[in-house]
């Protein structure tokens, strides 16, 4: 039976992420200035002198341009960033910050127009669900001290998803694309203001066949108005449903199976995903005078994630076996039998928040000040139940595990931008987080219980960063800032109900780099950084691929690594009439275990102090290179590389016969896109991706190889009237 709980849509009031940009010009009015309501950045321009650390917009034009069929391939040309594809759809994102380890993104907070989106952002962090790329017009990564003002996690930093606005004058937007494996994505959208009222509605539908192992069908829908109360005040509302049916899976496939060329045989064809999420929120803002600005926010979401997988054996002498058997049965642990039962993991989360904050600027002792100070109170729930069916296909039967799980947030945050002089600025800034979880185990090993336990956990988060300006083209910046993440309240109290001393995950983050613009064409970031955690938190999560229970304290670890940036517009250079442009970015990483911590016992025991840790790669590196000539027509080259891998803690080399362990070999990706412009707004394109058709293992988790993406070809027409 699934989980039982009643959906509630709460229409609310959306955060006023970061106002930065309002006070960009000191001596401005602002009662005629667009606040920027969901962005964590506001613009591009305080990129080179004011935001204190290393920082990315990606504008709707780059998305564009691209084609890509989910945001993974977007966020590989980040610097920092480690992606790794779990089913190639880029329906989970699996998101590595600096060398973290990229599990269900459980190290970045992803929000979505300011508003946070996994599934409970204390208790449950994991991102299975991820917003869609292609109601997208821009997206923000933060990495510096200034992410201390978001949380609660603040280590990875802070990715943010910006949606299309209502617009001024009436627009019409459609796009069809169809591709290989019966891909479709198509889209219908309207939106126009009239007087102080202005409305965005548009309506998503993408579905494939097979995309390497994937199916998938995908109905996404959002609208979004703004009213003008006055001529300082304005209410912004936004509604979004997505429903989703995929075959999503933790099964791959064996070492043999892919040592034989066998990437894409589907294991668990009866293993199906739904997931299904409504939100609605509600944003004030009023600008009280020229040099404050007040805003409230609520918001609201519930999301279900319903999940019928069949059991299977890695023994041939496992009970219940339906004959089905996939690898070689002549190795040990080389085979995967499937077995006649499921183990149904249903489960749903509800989330609720308030947020205030204020915006001042102010002079202090001949020095300006952008202050801003805000609380959050935040309210999550989760439902979880696992129902263990008693043939391959059944979604009910009986009730093995049944069980709540609650959790009350309260932060407040405080950071001043001191402009000490024009060249020098420093921001300090300091937050705290406290959390009260609680477990209800109604159900356990298919006997009814009463098992109750509630633990608190609480921090004190500062953060420096300092700007100084060398000339209007060249930045230099540093910053610290404390990394904190609190534990999953699944993982702290166990299933016998004791409260575990698991503490938070705490590290102290550092960045030194330089930021430049030298004419308009060309424009640099180079980043040096250092991640050192007091207690890294090591998954041994069935995402993971790992089994036991929940996580542990996994001790010491110590991220180094140097990123670099560019961005040339060598059509400017030339003075061509035609546009070619050159992005390049750049990362190492060196993300190590540093303290003593043993493995095993005995004559096996090995101290991994020094090793990597897993799915850290030490370079990742992408290009991208896009001509247009004055006809419209162009063409969009990206190439990317991931180095090798390992993929546990004692950086095993040679793979285990269950694929699920050993080295991951490095790859290279290419991908080209041709389009042609009908119009300024409206084109055609054909786009390739992986067109060398490069064979690699994009994961051994959760349980066996993922092989990645195949060449995957699409093509389409967008149309904006």
């Amino acid at each position: 039976m699934p989980v039982s709980k009643t959906y509630l849509i709460i229409v609310s009031l959306i955060v006023l992420t970061s106002f930065e940009s309002v006070f960009s010009q000191k001596n401005d009015s602002l009662k005629n200035y667009q606040v920027p309501n969901v962005s964590i950045i506001a613009d591009r321009s305080q990129l080179l002198n004011s935001i204190p650390g290393s920082a990315v917009i990606i504008n709707q034009e780059q998305i564009r341009s691209m084609r890509a069929i989910s945001g993974n391939q977007i966020l590989k040309a980040v610097t920092g960033v480690n992606v790794v594809d779990e089913e190639g759809a880029g329906l989970r994102m699996n998101l590595g910050i600096r060398g973290l380890d990229p599990d269900r993104s459980r190290a970045l907070l992803v929000l979505e127009d300011g508003v946070p989106v996994a599934l409970a952002p204390y208790g449950e962090p994991e991102m299975y669900y991820t917003p869609s790329i292609d109601r997208m017009r821009s997206i923000e990564l933060l990495k510096g001290s200034g992410s201390i003002i978001h949380g609660p996690q603040t280590i990875g930093g802070v990715l943010n998803y910006i949606t299309n606005d209502p617009p001024v004058n009436p627009e019409a937007d459609a796009h069809l694309i169809g591709g290989s494996g019966g891909f479709m994505n198509a889209k219908a959208g309207y939106g126009a203001s009239s007087g102080a009222t202005g409305f965005l509605t548009e309506l998503y539908h993408k579905k494939a066949d097979r995309i390497g192992l994937t199916r998938y069908s995908i109905y996404d829908f959002i609208t979004k108005a703004k009213f003008f109360i006055s001529d300082n005040s304005s209410i912004n509302a936004k509604i979004n449903v997505y429903d989703e049916v995929s075959n999503s899976t933790y099964v791959g496939i064996t070492q043999n199976m892919y040592e034989n060329g066998d990437y894409f045989r589907e294991i668990a064809p009866n293993d199906e995903l739904t997931i299904r999420r409504y939100s609605a929120s509600l944003n004030y803002q009023n600008i009280i005078s020229d040099k404050m600005i007040f805003s409230t926010t609520a918001f609201a979401y519930t999301t279900s994630r319903f999940w019928r997988r069949q059991d299977f054996s890695r023994s041939p002498s496992a009970s219940n076996l339906t004959g089905q058997v996939y690898g070689d049965t002549s190795i040990q642990n080389g085979a995967i039998y499937m077995r006649n039962s499921t183990g149904n993991r249903d489960r749903a989360f509800d989330v609720f928040g308030v947020q205030p904050q204020l915006m001042a600027n102010e002079n202090f002792f001949g020095m300006d000040n952008e202050i801003q100070i805000g609380a959050r109170f935040l309210v999550e729930k989760a439902y979880e139940q696992r129902v263990n069916g008693t043939n391959y296909k059944a979604i009910s039967g009986n009730l093995t595990e049944d069980e709540t799980r609650s959790g009350m947030a309260l932060s407040t945050f405080f950071q001043d931008r001191v402009f000490l002089s024009d060249e020098l600025i420093i921001t300090p800034g300091i937050r705290y987080e406290y959390f009260d979880y609680q477990r209800d185990i109604h159900r356990i090993s298919s006997k009814d219980t009463n098992l109750t336990a509630s633990n608190t956990t609480s921090e004190i988060i500062p953060g420096l960063g300092i700007n100084y300006n060398v000339s209007e083209k060249v930045t230099l910046f540093a910053g610290t800032h404390r990394g904190f993440a609190p534990p999953r309240t699944k993982d702290a109290i166990t299933n016998e109900g004791a409260a575990l001393d698991l503490s938070a995950e705490l590290s102290w983050n550092y960045e030194l780099g330089l930021r430049t613009s030298i004419s308009n064409f060309l424009n640099i970031e180079m980043t040096a950084y250092m991640l050192d955690f007091s207690n890294q938190i090591i998954p041994v999560s069935e995402s993971s691929g790992n089994l036991g229970f929940g996580l542990i304290n996994g001790g010491k670890t110590n991220h180094t690594g140097f990123e670099f940036a560019l961005m040339a517009d060598i059509g400017k250079l030339i003075e061509n009439d035609n546009s070619l442009s050159l992005a390049f970015n750049a990362t190492y990483s060196n993300a190590k275990f540093s303290s003593d911590r043993f493995i095993g016992s005995g004559d096996n025991k090995v101290n991994i102090n020094g090793n990597r840790l897993p799915y850290a790669p030490e370079f990742v590196f992408s290009t991208m290179l896009q001509y247009k000539n004055p006809l419209n027509f162009g063409i969009n080259l990206n190439l990317s590389y991931t180095s090798e891998q390992f993929t546990d803690e004692l950086n095993t080399v040679n793979p285990s016969n269950d694929g699920t362990i050993g080295k991951m070999d490095a790859f290279m990706l290419f991908d080209v896109t041709v389009f042609y412009g009908i119009t300024e707004k409206s084109d055609i394109f054909v786009s390739i991706k992986n067109i060398t058709d490069e064979r690699y293992i994009a994961s051994r988790r959760p349980q066996g190889i993922k092989v990645g993406i195949p060449r995957f070809i699409t093509a389409g027409i967008d149309f904006h009237l």
